[in-house]
């Protein structure tokens, strides 16, 4: 399921022709899901600096740490980039940056005259340092926030691509079916996630995992009403435990969210459960292409009103090419405020987490089609309960 070259060679028009729309002469892109999403290139490099130089008529030129240009050829698609590598002495130097070499680099290649120049200031490994050194060796510059341009180019998947999120999607789901049949009471919440983790890179028969964006999201007992928390040494009570985790195939992620009981749940545990699942099966059924986000948020939000609930929190975001830390595109948000046209080749991760008193989270990755909204992830939609005695 490798990408065709002639892909790569779409993608990077598409995003010129973006520059062109925002009137920017080049860019530099950082973030290692859109390095991946233009070049193919992925290696655990992106802890030091690295940026793509993107104009409109040269081939882009890649620049990272030289220990890891010299391997880039393993993994880059031929053709999309050259990969350029600085000397390891400018390697976390508190008196010099990468991004002094990078300028005078491409100051030497003639790139330095008066431009616009789109910069990925919300990117996780785009450091502080590294746009001041880029602004003082770069005068001629000015500095644009190209606002996630990259990542919008990215929303709207290829034929190829969703194949890639399909398969993405049943190694998530062989991840979630493992984990529900692993955990009960007196297991630590480590064993769990190292259970889960093995299923992460082992993947499925027919597909190979990958490790994931984030690590095991484990939500047990009275933390049950809070996301986002990792693992613990601590043990699994007769008690509920929500799990947020992913299957990832060629770097691309489908999200799964179940809630298990361990023990006869509460009937408070119970009515949220079906109103969650409810919810989220109103939404599924009622996404369809040509629909702005706002609308599909409607139907969650009705649903919940109705029924006495409140949720501050976003229902979804858009998904696909992920790296740590984060699996979501950073685009489109499922929200009563954002107005982007849903459009066929998106996918998003809908997460009905509900975190009050108590809390339950029920999610499906999905994807939009012609004529409505294909899971990708399949689990029980509902409540998984396993203990039948307190």
């Amino acid at each position: 399921m490798a990408i065709d070259p002639q892909e790569y060679r779409d993608r990077l028009s598409k995003t010129r022709a973006r520059m062109r729309e925002a009137d920017l002469d080049a860019l530099l892109v950082v973030d290692p899901a859109n390095l991946n999403y233009l070049t193919g290139y992925n290696a655990w490099s992106f802890y030091t600096p690295q940026a793509m130089f993107v104009d409109h008529d040269s081939t882009p030129v890649l620049f990272m740490r030289a220990m890891d240009a010299d391997g880039a050829h393993r993994t880059a698609a031929p053709g999309t980039c050259t990969v350029v590598g600085y000397p390891e002495s400018l390697v976390q130097q508190h008196d010099r940056n990468p991004f002094d070499w990078i300028a005078q680099q491409l100051r030497d290649a003639g790139h330095a005259a008066k431009s616009r120049v789109g910069v990925e200031g919300d990117a996780h490994f785009f450091p502080v340092r590294g746009y001041l050194a880029l602004q003082k060796a770069m005068p001629e510059w000015t500095l644009v926030e190209s606002h996630e341009l990259v990542n919008w180019v990215r929303l709207i998947k290829s034929p190829a691509e969703i194949e890639l999120m399909r398969a993405a999607g049943k190694v998530s789901s062989r991840v979630m079916s493992t984990a529900i049949e692993a955990i009960e009471v007196g297991m630590s919440q480590a064993k769990l996630a190292a259970i889960i983790q093995e299923a992460q890179a082992r993947g499925t028969e027919e597909f190979n995992g990958d490790y994931p964006a984030i690590v095991p999201l484990m939500m047990a007992g009275p933390a049950v009403d809070t996301p986002h928390l990792t693992f613990s040494h601590a043990k699994f009570k007769a008690e509920a435990v929500s799990l947020e985790l992913t299957g990832v195939h060629q770097r691309y992620h489908a999200p799964l969210a179940r809630t298990i009981a361990l023990a006869p749940p509460s009937q408070e545990l119970l009515t949220l459960a079906d109103v969650t699942a409810e919810g989220l099966g109103l939404v599924l059924e009622g996404m369809k292409p040509g629909m702005e986000v706002r609308e599909a948020h409607a139907l969650w939000q009705r649903h919940i009103t109705a029924r006495g609930y409140e949720k501050a929190s976003r229902l979804g975001y858009s998904i696909g090419i992920g790296y740590p830390p984060d699996w979501g595109e950073h685009t489109v948000s499922i929200r009563g405020d954002d107005t982007t046209v849903l459009a066929p080749g998106m996918c998003f991760h809908i997460i009905a987490g509900m975190w009050l008193e108590t809390g339950c989270e029920i999610s499906e990755s999905i994807t939009v089609t012609e004529t409505g909204v294909e899971a990708l992830t399949d689990a029980p939609r509902q409540l998984i309960v396993k203990g039948t005695s307190a």
